[in-house]
């Protein structure tokens, strides 16, 4: 059984940086393709950054040059960096796994989540 687990979310100033991980167990973490999305309150969700099994990253638009994906295959995790954050970040953030080793241009193939982890930004 494939489980992800967030950490690392909280509150935070606008401009500040916050770093999530989602550890993953029960998956063949190395050729799994990993995604972060998140959902704000009343909102759609959306995919934020993806990562291959080779390393090659996406990010969406409203994130690129803030936000950066990263995986540590020696420990299962995956990682979200987040600079200078803004109030329209808050949203909770969940980790995705993908049986597939890559990602699209539209998203991640997400096929397992994370329960989330929320992240709130003050003005």
């Amino acid at each position: 059984q494939v489980q992800l687990v967030e950490s690392g979310g909280g509150l935070v100033q606008a401009g500040g940086s916050l770093r999530l991980s989602c550890a993953a167990s029960g998956t063949t973490f190395r050729a799994s393709a990993m995604g972060w999305y998140r959902q704000a309150q009343g909102k759609q969700r959306e995919w934020v950054a993806c990562i291959d099994s080779g390393g090659n990253t996406i990010t969406a638009q409203s994130v690129r040059g803030r936000f950066t994906i990263s995986r540590d295959n020696a420990k299962n995790i995956v990682y979200l960096q987040m600079n200078s954050l803004k109030p329209e970040d808050t949203a909770e953030y969940h980790c995705t796994a993908s049986r597939r080793p890559y990602y699209s241009a539209g998203g991640c193939y997400p096929d397992y989540w994370g329960q989330g982890t929320p992240v709130t930004v003050s003005e």
